[in-house]
């Protein structure tokens, strides 16, 4: 079966490497990619309500603008991509990034984002700009995975899943990191930061079907003591330089916190590696 991924770009390089990235990742799978630019008239409407609409010169410019970018793209994709069995398909939409993910996401059936952490501002103190984290913060019903500028794509082959074990896993909810590891012949490594000495029953519990969860995929638990959370996971990933970071994204969880915004800074700037993340399901 195909695989359809999502591939939001601003034409910046930045979102070109996440593209480079995406498709990498994927070489030895059937896909079909969709690149996707959204456009908006900035500033238009300020003294009415009105939107501007298709025919009109304002929408017609950056619409034209919208679509020569994906033209480019598509042109350096011809030189670029060597696999067969990707195909690429341009989407020019009239609208907000994340209502525009949103709708491509349900349309297509997508099953993974693939982004570039930082847009054509590109400034140096940020390491995650605010469209990433908001689409990491909102799209629930499909993983993200947010690419660094500076990351050179090669195979991960360790991708590190920090968690508090207060939280029961479900297998469907982990299927795309064991996927990950699986093509990329990767070891999970569950990272598990702590003040206390043992874990209660319910985390052992929850640690347990986890390990059941990887059941098949290499993977080893690792515990740091007496560090906080950020500065522990940043150092693991470095001092192993660790290829992936993946977490799963709910709201009022241990993690929900850690891709906050200034804590999102705050790892950005110690671990360059992709950053995945998974979805929880509520029922």
């Amino acid at each position: 079966m195909k695989k359809k991924i999502l591939l939001p770009t601003d034409f910046s390089k930045n979102s070109w490497n996440a593209i480079s990235y995406a498709i990498e990742l994927y070489k030895n799978f059937a896909c079909d990619f969709y690149v996707l630019n959204t456009f908006n008239v900035t500033g238009y409407g300020l003294e009415s309500m009105m939107v501007p609409e298709p025919g009109e010169r304002i929408y017609e410019d950056v619409k034209e603008k919208s679509e020569k970018g994906l033209s480019k793209i598509l042109d350096r994709l011809a030189f670029r991509d060597n696999y067969p069995d990707h195909k690429f398909f341009m989407v020019s939409q009239f609208n907000s990034l994340l209502e525009g993910i949103k709708d491509m996401v349900d349309k297509q059936d997508i099953e993974m984002v693939v982004m570039g952490t930082k847009g054509s501002t590109d400034a140096n103190n940020i390491i995650y700009g605010s469209n990433t984290i908001l689409v990491m913060e909102k799209i629930r019903n499909c993983p993200v995975m947010a690419i660094p500028g500076e990351v050179i794509y090669t195979e991960p082959k360790e991708i590190v899943f920090p968690t508090d074990y207060k939280t029961r896993f479900k297998r469907r909810e982990l299927q795309y990191l064991g996927e990950i590891a699986k093509i990329s012949d990767a070891t999970i490594r569950v990272l598990y930061v702590t003040n206390d000495e043992t874990l209660n029953a319910e985390q052992e519990n929850n640690k347990r079907l986890l390990q059941e969860s990887f059941e098949g995929i290499p993977h080893e638990f690792h515990t740091l003591h007496n560090v906080d959370v950020k500065g522990g996971l940043s150092a693991f990933v470095e001092s192993r330089s660790s290829d992936m970071i993946t977490f799963i994204n709910r709201k009022h969880s241990f993690f929900g916190s850690i891709f906050s915004r200034p804590m999102v800074k705050d790892l950005g700037y110690h671990s360059k590696v992709p950053v995945l993340a998974l979805h929880d399901f509520k029922n």
